[in-house]
């Protein structure tokens, strides 16, 4: 089975078009063409990924999330994803976790209404506890023999500080979600998928610890660590690592020779270290796919059938 994981940056139906991968909050110059041509290349990547099923971040409703897959992936030579999921989130922007599956699954759970009372969690300071812990959402998806969490902890900026005690209450409610749904959660079989957004000077321990290894074995920790980047920022030059795949230790152990993929030939120009390839239209700035790579896991012994 072929398990993906997409951050594609602000995908969202504009009355018949769909926004391009690029943030509200940078000095953007608006020109649609750009946006056809992005969303093109992110079509391109995901077609490549050719994954069984896949966890994308930031596409903003469900009709977005069909408009692209009608009028964009399935021109780019993509089978059709039967299953097609968005359920709305809490983020200010209306940025929500999708999945595309040719798995149907078993069950989808929301967890988007979760307050810290309802899983015994401890209000941070300064947070008010009737404030939904996930910014975003956190998707249970069962499926035969693996269950999957799709997660988009909260962002880093504008204020680093602010968001550290944010995400690591998201990271503790996930943790007491995979201990509520297995009597043993190191032997069951499950997997966190997205962005877990942790910063790049992230401090010891990461706010995102509660979910880290021992907890989980961490994929991507079998590549190279200058191999794991998957994120580039234009503005500031810096580079990050906020994409995760991360495994209960069973899993990791069902597939040892598992070696997580980054698709970055989607990404700008201006992210110099990517020495792979690019798709052709890729442009200096803009046209991307996203500011963010896709990363892929192919688990032998799990059947997309």
């Amino acid at each position: 089975m072929r398990i993906a994981t997409f951050n594609v940056q602000s995908l969202r139906l504009r009355g018949d078009h769909l926004s391009g991968a690029h943030d509200d909050d940078t000095p953007e110059r608006a020109d649609p063409s750009l946006d056809h041509r992005d969303r093109m290349l992110t079509a391109q990547v995901i077609r490549d990924l050719d994954a069984d099923v896949l966890a994308l971040q930031e596409v903003f409703d469900s009709a977005a999330l069909d408009h692209f897959h009608d009028h964009y992936l399935i021109p780019a030579g993509m089978p059709p994803y039967p299953h097609r999921i968005c359920l709305p989130g809490n983020d200010g922007r209306g940025l929500d976790i999708a999945l595309l599956s040719r798995i149907q699954p078993r069950d989808v759970v929301s967890h988007a209404a979760l307050r810290p009372a309802d899983l015994g969690l401890a209000v941070p300071p300064r947070l008010h506890a009737e404030t939904p812990i996930f910014r975003r959402d956190c998707l249970r998806v069962e499926l035969a023999g693996l269950t999957l969490f799709l997660v988009h902890f909260k962002a880093p900026t504008p204020d680093s500080d602010a968001a550290r005690p944010v995400r690591a209450l998201e990271a503790a409610a996930l943790r007491a979600l995979i201990e509520a749904r297995f009597d043993d959660p190191a032997s069951a079989m499950w997997l966190i998928l997205g962005d877990l957004n942790d910063p790049w000077d992230a401090k010891d321990p990461p706010s995102t610890a509660p979910v880290l290894p021992p907890f989980s074995v961490n994929l991507m920790d079998r590549l190279p660590e200058d191999a794991r980047w998957s994120y580039h920022d234009a503005w500031s030059d810096r580079y990050g690592r906020p994409d995760q795949i991360l495994t209960s230790p069973a899993l990791a152990r069902a597939c040892p020779d598992a070696m997580p993929e980054i698709l970055r030939h989607g990404m700008a120009l201006e992210a110099a270290r990517n020495k792979g390839p690019h798709l052709p239209d890729v442009g200096r700035h803009r046209p991307h796919a996203s500011d963010h790579a896709a990363l892929m896991i192919e688990i032998a012994g799990l059947s997309p059938g």
